[in-house]
């Protein structure tokens, strides 16, 4: 069990509030300043302090829509097409 001398948290909920870095890339960057931190010990430091999950940002996630609805016996088909270095390559996906 790791644990984290207040000043050590400090410094992460610092530097997650900053950097806005995801869990992993703050360890590796953490590592270094505090050798013992665990990824485990550095996740319940940032859900102790309400910040374990990033916000959302505007326009990271491409908006869904509905399928349009068809009658019994209709296929949905959509048609893309591909560039490849030997050409173009067409597909179907139903």
């Amino acid at each position: 069990m790791t644990i984290l001398t207040e000043a050590e948290e400090a410094a992460i909920i610092a530097f997650r509030r900053h950097t806005l870095l995801p869990l992993d890339d703050c360890l590796y960057a953490l590592q270094p300043s505090i050798p013992h931190l665990t990824r485990s010990a550095l996740h319940r430091c940032l859900q102790r302090h309400g910040i374990s999950r990033l916000p959302d940002v505007e326009g990271d996630k491409p908006k869904r829509s509905k399928f349009k609805h068809y009658p019994i016996g209709f296929f949905h088909i959509d048609i893309a097409e591909v560039q490849t270095a030997e050409g173009k390559l067409y597909g179907a996906v139903a």
